[in-house]
């Protein structure tokens, strides 16, 4: 199996936790992994330091961060083959910058760049309720290659902690990803 390499942006959207447990998978998925690029806005890191109370992001040294207006990062071109993007947690206005083509940061830059390789971009969008703006920005990105999951958590697997309950969400956005990993699963 080929390794893959993955970009990881994390928004200024409520939801860090998310980011937090995709982190921590990532890290167990090292074996299927070859580079993990991360790139967090600043709104990312006052929301990771509001919603989680610490700046544990700091700790994930496996990873390699970016700074958001790092053009020079090897995914900001296609010919560095990143194969996945996961953008989590996706705020409304990121996906309306990807959705009309507006790269003014490495964040949206890296996805104009994995839609037009037709490589995977996977939105995990966390807001609610949706507007007809957001609804139509996610279509454009799915029209033009990328998949939205939003950030709904499912319950049947019986979570008992904040964190497992991230990770209903975390294990779809891994197989999405094509992870083979163990998650629960429905009836087996």
């Amino acid at each position: 199996m080929m390794k893959k390499k993955v970009i990881v942006a994390v928004t200024g959207a409520s939801g860090s936790i998310y980011a937090k447990v995709l982190f921590d998978q990532l890290l167990k998925l090292k074996d299927q992994i070859e580079t993990v690029g991360i790139v967090m806005s600043d709104n990312a890191k006052a929301v990771w330091q509001f919603e989680l109370g610490n700046q544990d992001y700091n700790h994930f040294k496996d990873f390699t961060f970016y700074s958001k207006n790092d053009f020079n990062a090897p995914f900001a071109s296609g010919s560095a083959k990143y194969d996945t993007m996961i953008i989590i947690p996706c705020s409304m206005g990121t996906l309306g910058r990807v959705a009309h083509g507006i790269s003014n940061d490495l964040i949206s830059r890296a996805a104009d760049v994995v839609l037009k390789e037709r490589r995977k971009l996977i939105a995990v969008v966390r807001d609610t309720p949706f507007n007809l703006i957001h609804i139509n920005n996610m279509k454009t990105v799915t029209e033009a290659g990328g998949i939205i999951c939003p950030a709904n958590p499912s319950f049947y697997s019986l979570p008992q902690t904040i964190e497992e309950v991230a990770g209903t969400v975390i294990s779809r956005v891994l197989d999405l990803a094509g992870f083979g990993q163990e998650s629960y699963r429905w009836n087996e």
